[in-house]
């Protein structure tokens, strides 16, 4: 495989998984976190750091849109719920805390 139809092919995946994550708003940073180590906040990171190794100026917030789909704010709004105390000490016993 050559390295172009590579990078064609991991975009498309990660696409797909941006548009998996905006489907399943009810999965939350949270249980993400704790299941797999990362969540879509770890995703706006991701994807601003490899935009900035390119070249390309985009902020955090510019990037979380990118990857929650619409501003932040809205989604957390709109989507987000408190953590329980069981996800929190989960969350503080899992490696994703250290």
């Amino acid at each position: 495989m050559d390295q172009q139809t590579r990078t064609e092919i991991e975009a498309a995946a990660f696409r797909q998984l941006v548009a998996h994550l905006d489907k399943r708003k009810d999965a939350q940073n949270i249980d993400l976190m704790n299941l797999a180590g990362f969540c879509r906040n770890c995703l706006s990171k991701w994807y601003k750091a490899a935009a900035e190794e390119r070249g390309e100026e985009i902020d955090y917030e510019q990037a979380r849109e990118i990857i929650y789909g619409e501003p932040y704010s809205d989604w957390k709004t709109k989507h987000q719920k408190e953590a329980t105390a069981e996800q929190l000490a989960a969350f503080a016993n899992s490696e994703a805390s250290k």
